[in-house]
């Protein structure tokens, strides 16, 4: 292998596809909303609203950046050239863990809608407990295999694949509203609006930890930003992809959990059986219209996890790459010659999440689910952070770097964005949970971050070379007007 250059063979729809995959709607609304439900209750959309409506303002210093520079290291890259090489390590090493973190999360998703599927097909009844961990494993497997293959055939299938099950989703979800509305649902369930306003006793605490699972689900949306080197035209379909992907994210999840929530019941027993639920929409598929429906869309969320795992190993090889490069680190950035993507990098995320995993079911012996839902807090709460530096690097970059680059007045979408963010984090740290596995995911995404800080603060020298190859990248040139 040699080289340090990725290869331009990317058009929009493929680093669309990269941004849907790690979004992945289809995974997202089998499962990630019951995280929410544990918390608000029915109020599930109420909670992704306002997820949506963070994305979109974050969404905004993404768009602007991305109009401006293209770099494989996405936040890594914006936030290095507008705030400095250590705050820009700072926002790489951070992004790097979430794609470390929800490398665990997609493929235990992957594992445990697997599988269910293979339950509901008949072929594995009776599964050991190990089942989902085996089939989470095959998943990681087969993406490592498929992420060193061309990006533009792996963005291709993910794009295919996540397209047609999301449809099947959006054909269940207007199939049960008219059933609801039109008086003949099972268990006689019916239109219920309620879903859109907060339970008595739930707090802002509660809502904003309900939050987090709806940036979970869409957490990716600027994925896309990692293929910059790979664009054919990155400053024209960079921003369009993430922006598309964020909008179309957001009317869809609100949608979707709205009459997910609906179609279990409003009352403590929907609410109940809406989180011990297998799938979401498998079960609501195989309820209001028929088993063969439901067994469909758990395939479809399976291959949807799947997909999103392999988006995670995408978009972390190339953090790594760009790291690597920067850093001088010569193993790590290098590309093949035959398919033009960081292998030695790949192999590194892989083993990361691969390690993680196996430590925490062999340390505190627990289930996919509960490796899911802690990895996917903790990775969420560190992508917040990130996402707060390359809003404030945004804000000075456009704002406060003595050119006029964007109407003054805009100013309000970003710093709108970080009060969401800083208020959503406070939210998920204070009060300190004191019991259950909870305590530990902020102390392990803060023990993440503290660990790049120190790395770059004690190595002034690596700082210097990293500032003067990132000064030097012609991917951060500014974009001329």
């Amino acid at each position: 292998m040699s080289g340090k250059k990725l290869i331009k063979n990317l058009n929009v729809w493929e680093a669309i596809g990269i941004s849907v995959a790690l979004m992945a709607p289809s995974m997202a609304a089998n499962i990630n909303p019951q995280g929410t439900a544990g918390v608000v209750g029915r109020a599930v959309p109420v909670a992704f609203a306002l997820a949506t409506l963070g994305v979109l303002l974050i969404a905004y210093g993404f768009v602007r950046l991305c109009q401006n520079f293209n770099h494989a290291g996405s936040v890594y890259g914006f936030v290095g050239a507008t705030m400095g090489p250590r705050s820009g390590v700072v926002a790489g090493w951070g992004l790097l863990g979430t794609y470390i973190f929800y490398g665990c999360v997609t493929s235990m998703a992957a594992g445990i809608f697997g599988s269910t599927f293979l339950d509901e097909l008949g072929v594995w009844h009776h599964q050991p407990a190990w089942s989902g961990f085996a089939v989470g494993a095959i998943a990681l497997v087969l993406a490592y295999f498929l992420a060193v293959a061309p990006a533009r055939n792996g963005t291709r299938v993910l794009l295919t694949v996540e397209g047609i099950t999301v449809l099947l989703i959006l054909i269940t979800t207007v199939i049960i509203f008219a059933k609801l509305a039109g008086g003949h649902a099972p268990d006689n369930h019916h239109v219920d609006w309620s879903v859109f306003s907060i339970p008595k006793g739930t707090g802002t605490s509660g809502v904003f930890l309900g939050v987090v699972f709806g940036f979970l689900s869409f957490a990716g949306f600027e994925a896309a930003s990692t293929l910059g080197e790979e664009t054919k035209n990155p400053r024209r379909d960079i921003p369009r992809a993430m922006l598309g992907t964020a909008i179309f994210g957001g009317v869809y999840f609100v949608v979707v959990t709205a009459v997910e929530v609906m179609g279990f019941g409003t009352n403590a027993a929907g609410v109940k059986a809406y989180i011990a639920s297998g799938s979401l929409l498998g079960d609501l598929g195989t309820k209001y219209v028929g088993s063969w429906i439901g067994t469909t869309i758990t395939l479809g969320a399976a291959v949807s996890a799947f997909g999103c795992c392999l988006a995670c190993v995408v978009g972390g090889s190339r953090l790594i790459f760009s790291l690597a490069r920067d850093g001088g680190n010569q193993k790590l950035a290098t590309v093949s010659e035959k398919n033009g993507v960081p292998v030695n990098a790949t192999r590194i995320i892989v083993a990361t999440s691969a390690i993680i995993m196996i430590l925490w079911k062999l340390i505190w012996h627990v289930k996919p689910f509960d490796i899911f839902l802690g990895s996917g807090v903790i990775g969420t709460l560190i992508i917040l952070v990130a996402y707060l530096l390359a809003t404030v690097g945004a804000i000075k970059f456009l704002f406060f770097s003595g050119k006029k680059r964007v109407r003054q007045w805009e100013i309000i979408v970003p710093v709108a964005g970080i009060a969401l963010l800083i208020y959503t984090l406070y939210k998920n740290v204070l009060p300190w949970p004191t019991t259950g596995a909870g305590r530990a995911y902020p102390i392990a995404a803060i023990l993440w971050l503290a660990i790049g800080i120190v790395a770059i603060l004690s190595r002034p020298a690596l700082a210097s070379r990293i500032g003067a190859q990132l000064t030097a990248d012609e991917n951060l040139s500014e974009a001329r007007s």
